[in-house]
C-alpha cells in the first residue's frame, strides 16, 4: 500500500484530534531523519501508523495483542501496549516487512536499550510535535535539532518525573533505555567521568 492510501486508513481509524497528532508526528520525524541521518520515507511511514490502534477499546486491543503474540511486560503498563500492536497491523494491514520500521512502532512510547536511529526519530517526535504542550517541550524542540540523544534522553527524563508524580505504573524498558542513553551522551562529551564505577555498577543492579 502507497502512502496516500495509508494515509487515508489511519484517517479512518483515529479521531480528528489523534489525526491531527499523527499528521504533526509525521512531518517532525521527516525532519529529524533528515537532520539526524535517518531515512526520511521510513521515518514518515513509521509515523503515519504508530498510533493506529491508541484509540482502540481495551479488550480490543488485549486481544490483539495476544494474537500478535506480544510480550507479558507490555500488558502491564497499558499505555505502552498500542505500540506493539500497531507494529503487527504495520504488517498485517500495509504489508510494512521491514524490521526498523516496525520496531521503531512497536517500541515509540517506551523505548528500549541499543534503539536505532529511527526509532529514536519517531520516539522523539511523538514527544515534541508541534500539538504537544507541556512544561519543557520547547527545550526539548530545539535541543533534537541539535543532539537527538540527548533530547531524547532528556525526554524520557520528563515522562518519568511525570509518571512518579502521579504514581502511575513505569515500564522496566523505559527506565532502562534512559539509563541507556544518558550514559551514551554524558561518555560522548566527556562528562560521564562523573559517574565512577561503582555507581555505574549500582545503576544497572537496579535494573
Amino acid at each position: 500500500m502507497d502512502e496516500a492510501g495509508i494515509r487515508d486508513r489511519i484517517r479512518r481509524e483515529l479521531s480528528p484530534e489523534r489525526f491531527r497528532h499523527t499528521e504533526g508526528v509525521v512531518c517532525t520525524a521527516e525532519r529529524l531523519a533528515l537532520r539526524h541521518g535517518a531515512d526520511p520515507e521510513k521515518a514518515r511511514l513509521a509515523a503515519w501508523i504508530h498510533d493506529v490502534a491508541r484509540e482502540w477499546e481495551w479488550a480490543r486491543l488485549v486481544d490483539t495483542a495476544r494474537r500478535f503474540q506480544v510480550e507479558s511486560a507490555f500488558f502491564d503498563v497499558p499505555a505502552v501496549l498500542h505500540g506493539p500492536v500497531a507494529a503487527g497491523l504495520a504488517k498485517e494491514w500495509f504489508g510494512v516487512d521491514d524490521e526498523d520500521i516496525r520496531n521503531a512502532i512497536r517500541y515509540h512510547t517506551s523505548g528500549r536499550v541499543g534503539m536505532t536511529r529511527l526509532e529514536m526519530v519517531l520516539c522523539l517526535a511523538d514527544a515534541i510535535e508541534p500539538g504537544r504542550r507541556y512544561p519543557g517541550v520547547d527545550r526539548l524542540r530545539t535541543l533534537a535539532e541539535e543532539n537527538l540523544e540527548r533530547a531524547l534522553a532528556e525526554s524520557f527524563d520528563a515522562t518519568l518525573a511525570y509518571l512518579i508524580a502521579r504514581r502511575a505504573p513505569i515500564f522496566e524498558l523505559t527506565v532502562r533505555a534512559r539509563n541507556h542513553l544518558w550514559r551514551r551522551v554524558l561518555g560522548a562529551d566527556g562528562s560521564g567521568a562523573s559517574f565512577a564505577p561503582h555507581e555505574t555498577k549500582d545503576w544497572e543492579e537496579r535494573e
